[in-house]
């Protein structure tokens, strides 16, 4: 009995002091840590470092989450009035020309094809024609009976003058006189008519020239074709390509905003990220009764030559005053009745920016305050940046 309890003692014992050892290492890493209260704690390699105060989030070159953002320089611009408008390209009618014939003939010729260059009274196709040559005889027969009539006026006012021929006789002289002047008159005009662009003359050949210029578009005009008065399509269309006309179908709750000389927008699915500057020239008189829509004329710029007539583009009315950035709708962070965007202020680096939106699309977005032109703003991975900051308490605009 008494080795029993002399075991029992022993066990108690060793059981205290393993409480003791274990209360004084527990004590020991306290007080280490009491004296490195400052002393981070330890970050994976691809978590963000936030700045609550300046709203910010930083990674390291190497976090996976660069991959999935990305960033783009937007520029300021005018705000536009509302969504873009379906329109149309056709030729400048103020610098095209469609070339036609007024006369029956046959073509012989062709001395220009499309794409060409031409300058003013360049001839464009020889036309052989039976009813031109008709008609410059009939010049000729005109002129020379008006000459011989001259002459018998003359003849006439020396006979009566010595009384070998009666008054009479010169006045009936002097009215076929004007007679064949009023004939040569008429077949110089149906002549000039059948001409009207002073086409080089050849026998009852002449050539068909351009009356402005330009470059050619369209050319129906073939090697034997029989052309007459009236035809269906112009045998040539010159135009200057560098002007053009853009046909919008403007709703009519757009009237009281819409002014002559206000400025468009126009955008081609040709061309991706590009836009072309018009202006507007004239707004119909009255509504489609059917669309409700009032036919828009504008002027618009192709310096560069890129739009062709009959291309369908979109085009968006500007507001005579005020510049916003036009932001993608998938750079919008919306919390509340607030709205947020995430600036790229250095590499990894993304601050957190409330933002004032003057009109909203179902793509786009123009932003007026908060955010200025020329700034990278992430476009693609905008929630993702959001959920990595977390909601806090200090985030109040």
């Amino acid at each position: 009995m008494k080795l029993k309890n002399t075991w029992v003692g022993l066990t108690i014992l060793a059981l205290l002091l393993l409480a003791a050892l274990a209360f004084w290492i527990n004590g020991a890493r306290i007080a280490n840590m009491a004296d490195r209260p400052n002393a981070p704690p330890s970050v994976p390699p691809s978590a963000p470092v936030s700045d609550s105060t300046r709203r910010s989030l930083r990674y390291p070159e190497s976090a996976p989450q660069l991959a999935m953002i990305q960033a783009r320089l937007l520029s300021a611009s005018p705000v536009p009035l509302g969504e873009p408008l379906s329109a149309r390209i056709v030729y400048d009618e103020d610098v095209t020309a469609r070339v036609a014939v007024n006369l029956s003939g046959r073509i012989v010729a062709l001395k220009a094809s499309p794409g060409d260059v031409v300058k003013a009274g360049q001839v464009l196709a020889d036309i052989d024609s039976p009813d031109f040559g008709a008609a410059a005889a009939d010049v000729g027969k005109a002129k020379a009976d008006e000459e011989r009539k001259r002459l018998v006026v003359e003849r006439a006012k020396a006979l009566v003058a010595g009384e070998g021929i009666a008054a009479k006789d010169v006045e009936a002289a002097q009215a076929d006189w004007a007679q064949a002047q009023a004939e040569t008159a008429r077949a110089s005009l149906r002549l000039k008519n059948m001409n009207p662009f002073g086409q080089s003359v050849q026998g009852q050949r002449l050539g068909l020239t351009s009356p402005i210029s330009g470059v050619i578009t369209e050319r129906n005009a073939t090697p034997g074709l029989e052309v007459s008065p009236g035809m269906a399509s112009p045998l040539f269309v010159v135009t200057n390509p560098k002007q053009l006309w853009l046909l919008v179908d403007l709703p009519e709750s757009f009237l009281g905003r819409v002014k002559v000389g206000g400025a468009l927008a126009v955008e081609s699915d040709a061309y991706p990220g590009e836009t072309f500057n018009a202006s507007i020239a004239q707004l119909g008189q009255t509504v489609d009764p059917n669309s409700r829509r009032v036919l828009l004329r504008a002027k618009l710029n192709n310096a560069e030559k890129k739009l062709l007539p009959e291309m369908f583009v979109r085009a968006t009315l500007q507001q005579n005053s005020g510049t916003g950035v036009s932001v993608p709708n998938s750079a919008i962070v919306n919390r509340g009745i607030y709205s947020y965007v995430f600036v790229q202020i250095g590499p990894g680096e993304f601050q957190r920016r409330q933002v004032k939106l003057m009109t909203q699309g179902s793509d786009f977005s123009f932003v007026g305050e908060g955010l200025k032109g020329g700034e990278q703003v992430v476009v693609t991975g905008a929630l993702l940046l959001d959920a990595e900051m977390g909601s806090r308490a200090d985030d109040k605009p």
